[in-house]
């Protein structure tokens, strides 16, 4: 027999359906303190019946859902699957190079197991850590991840719990770390059954839905599911790393907020592992106060994305203005997130119509603690057809974007395909079963398309198979002219940055740059990073003698006296002369 037990704080009673074969038997349970019902049962599958309702629903820590989130619930013991990772020492996130990737349109199959099977092509690339998109039990066969409704039970068509477990055991084995996001900002839309258990919601509301109830009545056991569940993935998925979805949709208004309760327990549960468990967050806020130690007073949350590095890179590269690109784009914009992290940092946004952000404190917050990429899911999927850089920017231009980024004092993220400029879209998709939310879906993501200046009829229809299958990569390209030249590229750049300190230093306070006419140059430490935007060649006056090229984007650079001819569209790492 194995006892269960659920938290239903309101309930009058509280039932257990085990199914021992084909047929259920209903077992009463009891009621212990706060709020808890316990019994055993016999399983393996078993869902609980709240009050006198007939209609059983599955556990809303259930770590299996075999059949799907609206079916029963499976017994999983973590203790019995054989790992082999008991050497790892784990992957700490300064001097690592991230990689995003989206398990179900990472291969063909979509499976943890076929992910192993192109773990060799990362460990090549340079990649020291792996970032997968949710993998929590989600309605339907495929989607982003981030409808998660079952939040304990990996998504049963990528492989269970076990084929996660497979997945990082593999990792491991090779020397990669991996980064899980996790979405505890809201319920997916189908599925959720957790609400009709106890308080899980608060009448506020965020983009997604019904907010989590943090602060109120009965919510010290909703932050306590929050809190195990990020523990769970740590310690019992061996998970190197969390990535918080949207962490300013956390709306918490105790004097210790969820963040920092959940950055002392990972610190904790780090001293007990004995390797660096890290949070990564991801917020609109612009505010270093989240990434500042516990004992500073911060949040102590470990890391998070920059959008603005992201917003900066991408308009200066496609000169793209619409929407919240407006304030970006320019040379002197790119200085000020090198040397800053942030662009709106208490400075006006003109997207949001007021002041935005927060300083930071550039002598001693760490560059390492800001995520930045040149492309990730986001900045992808959420344009209308999906489309990559590589569907906008010459060959040229991408390899200029890579030497910015590869170069910054910055934790630096690619997005699945981005080192060989994938030529397939990746898509907003979804398989959602209800054929009422399916529409709404779609027309709502028409609607916001349709806001951001995009023609609706160019939105792929969410819930079309094609859309889901379009923005698989294409594995055969990556041998292929152009994409060989520019993986080739990615290789030799990551090689560089963990080659040489200066291009890995994390002090923002000594990054200098020095914008021209369409040309830049930043210095770190001993190397000096050159990059032209023109078509034409131009010459780039130096603050110091140049002495070695220790990375050219395109033939035909020049070096001089103090200055560099370099060729249009391309970039340049130079190593100084030593005095």
């Amino acid at each position: 027999m194995t006892s269960v037990s659920v938290w239903a704080p309101n309930a009058p009673r509280m039932r257990v359906r085990s199914y021992e074969g084909t047929d259920g038997l209903d077992h009463e349970m009891t009621r212990g303190d706060g709020g808890w019902w316990s019994a055993d049962i016999a399983g393996p599958d078993y869902a609980f019946l709240i009050a006198d309702g007939d209609s059983p629903v599955p556990d809303p820590r259930s770590l299996w859902q075999p059949e799907g989130v609206h079916r029963a619930s499976r017994l999983y013991d973590h203790n019995a699957f054989n790992w082999t990772d008991t050497a790892w020492t784990g992957r700490q996130l300064p001097g690592s190079v991230l990689y995003e990737l989206h398990v179900g349109t990472f291969t063909p199959e979509g499976t943890f197991d076929a992910v192993i099977g192109r773990l060799d092509h990362l460990v090549d690339l340079g990649v020291d850590m792996i970032e997968l998109l949710p993998v929590a039990s989600f309605n339907g066969e495929y989607n982003w991840g981030y409808d998660g409704v079952c939040w304990y039970a990996p998504h049963e068509a990528y492989g269970g719990p076990d084929g996660l477990k497979r997945l990082v055991d593999a990792c491991h084995r090779r020397g990669v770390g991996v980064v899980l996001d996790v979405v505890y900002n809201h319920f997916g839309p189908s599925g959720a059954y957790a609400p009709q258990f106890g308080p899980y919601l608060s009448t506020g509301t965020n983009s997604w839905g019904s907010s989590m109830n943090l602060d109120g009545p009965e919510s010290d056991e909703v932050r306590r599911y929050i809190v195990d569940n990020a523990l769970m993935w740590l310690r019992d998925y061996h998970v190197d790393a969390l990535r918080l979805d949207a962490v300013h949709a956390l709306v918490d208004h105790r004097a210790v907020h969820l963040l920092e309760e959940l950055a002392s327990e990972v610190d904790a549960l780090s001293a007990h592992e004995g390797r660096p468990l890290t949070l990564i967050a991801e917020s609109d806020l612009n505010d270093p106060r989240l990434i500042t130690p516990r004992e500073a007073g911060g949040a102590g949350v470990h890391a998070q994305w920059d959008d603005d590095v992201h917003h900066v890179l991408h308009a200066l590269l496609t000169g793209e203005r619409q929407g919240y690109y407006g304030d970006f784009g320019s040379l002197d914009s790119l200085a000020t997130v090198l040397t800053g992290a942030f662009f709106h940092a208490g400075t006006w946004s003109s997207f949001r119509n007021r002041v935005h952000g927060r300083p930071v404190d550039r002598s001693r917050t760490p560059g390492h603690r800001f995520v930045a990429y040149l492309q990730n899911h986001d900045q992808i999927g959420n344009r209308a057809v999906g489309d990559r850089l590589s569907a906008t920017l010459s060959p040229r231009l991408l390899k200029v974007g890579a030497t910015l980024l590869l170069t910054a004092p910055f934790t630096p993220m690619l997005w699945m395909g981005e080192e060989w400029a994938a030529s397939t879209p990746w898509q907003f998709f979804t398989s959602h079963p209800e054929p009422e939310l399916a529409a709404a879906v779609a027309a709502g993501r028409r609607r916001e398309f349709a806001a951001h200046g995009w023609a609706t009829e160019d939105v792929p229809d969410p819930q079309a198979p094609s859309t889901f299958e379009d923005s698989k990569l294409d594995w055969s390209e990556v041998g292929k002219p152009p994409h060989r030249d520019l993986l080739a590229v990615y290789k030799e750049l990551i090689k560089l940055r963990k080659a040489r300190p200066d291009l890995s230093d994390p002090r923002l306070d000594r990054v200098e740059v020095w914008p021209g006419d369409r040309h830049v140059a930043i210095r770190r430490g001993g190397c000096v990073v050159v990059a032209n935007l023109a078509p034409e060649t131009q010459r780039i006056n130096l603050r110091g003698i140049p002495r070695t090229v220790l990375f050219a984007s395109e033939p035909g650079l020049a070096l001089w006296h103090d200055s560099v001819d370099l060729p249009g569209e391309s970039a340049a790492v130079l190593a100084y002369a030593r005095r």
